[in-house]
């Protein structure tokens, strides 16, 4: 295995993939069609990119950056849909754009909303809920481990109680999707639907495993920076958010291009954790992800000086039902 250094996400209906600065999104409409739009992203620190070098400074950048582009990507992909039932109901331009404002509204509302209940459903309340059992568990560092314990609990509580819903049953497929097509190249197999159908739907720099490194780490580091008073023990575990941030990160990185044995074993529970955020795709699901791994990556030069394998420049992606008319889109977002 040979890191690509390519990541990605799900969004609604398709693929966001990136490669170094360029990324691309590749969505399935309801007619069958898949559209590919590729652009550049932007670091919120773009005009001093010596802080995205630093070690566990740059995490911290990075993973706001992530944040930012998942959500814009995110919002693209479910454009397509409203835009249909827009014209579906036949409003007016005028009406669109208010529409437009107050979903954008809407969105940003939804983005620091959900951020405040993540840090307190899930550093507030287990710290809360570890407090009931001082007078059980007199000991800081048990308690704290216990914690620990209490927000993965919670973690994986959320996720099992998310994947009933359909919609999120069919992202957790595209996740697979994009998993698998990277493991694919990953692995020196020419990408195709078949190979990638029989590749992995884990792998070791995946999001869901730097969210269980964050837990991980969280446990560390809240048994050395102490506090006596319960306000400011609340206080130091957002604080101490960018820092886990920023360690995650640089184990997620090393995880990515290394086998070594320790690793693996600290690697293994996150790449359990993804068998419940990633699912089986489809084979129409698998194209998509191809083409948006077309859009902003080489596989086939990769491979060559990796492997030193050769392919043809037209390895068919594989019959696939329905539409599938391809056109790309080089505007900015």
């Amino acid at each position: 295995m040979k890191s690509s250094n390519i990541g990605g996400q799900a969004v609604m209906e398709g693929i966001m993939m990136k490669n170094k600065d360029d990324y691309a999104v590749a969505v399935r409409k309801s007619n069958g069609d898949i559209v590919v739009k590729k652009d550049t992203c932007h670091s919120i620190v773009k005009n001093c990119t010596a802080l995205t070098k630093i070690p566990f400074i740059r995490g911290i950048f990075n993973f706001i950056d992530s944040m930012t582009l998942g959500m814009k990507t995110l919002m693209y992909s479910a454009s397509f849909f409203e835009e249909e039932t827009k014209e579906m109901d036949s409003v007016t331009e005028e009406e669109a754009a208010k529409n437009e404002k107050k979903e954008e509204l809407f969105m940003t509302g939804t983005v620091i909303v959900s951020v405040i209940m993540a840090v307190g459903i899930f550093m507030v309340l287990p710290y809360l809920l570890s407090s009931l059992l001082k007078s059980a568990v007199p000991s800081y560092n048990i308690r704290t481990v216990i914690e620990g314990f209490v927000r993965i609990g919670i973690f994986i509580v959320y996720i099992l109680l998310i994947s009933r819903m359909e919609d999120i049953r069919r992202l957790f497929q595209y996740h697979g999707a994009e998993h698998k097509c990277i493991n694919c190249i990953e692995h020196g197999l020419p990408l195709n639907v078949e190979n990638v159908r029989v590749s992995s739907r884990q792998h070791k720099r995946c999001g869901t495993s730097f969210l269980f490194f964050v837990l991980l780490i969280s446990i560390c580091l809240l048994m050395i920076v102490r506090a006596e008073s319960p306000l400011m023990r609340i206080v130091i575990r957002i604080a101490l958010l960018p820092v886990i941030a920023g360690i995650s990160y640089e184990i997620l990185k090393l995880a990515g291009r290394s086998e070594n044995p320790i690793i693996n074993l600290l690697s293994k529970p996150g790449l359990a954790i993804q068998k419940l955020t990633t699912k089986e795709p489809d084979d129409s699901m698998i194209v998509v992800a191809i083409q948006a791994v077309e859009a902003v990556f080489d596989w086939r030069e990769f491979e060559k000086e990796n492997f030193g394998l050769q392919f043809a420049q037209d390895v068919p992606l594989a019959a696939e039902s329905g539409k599938n008319d391809l056109y790309s889109e080089q505007q900015q977002f």
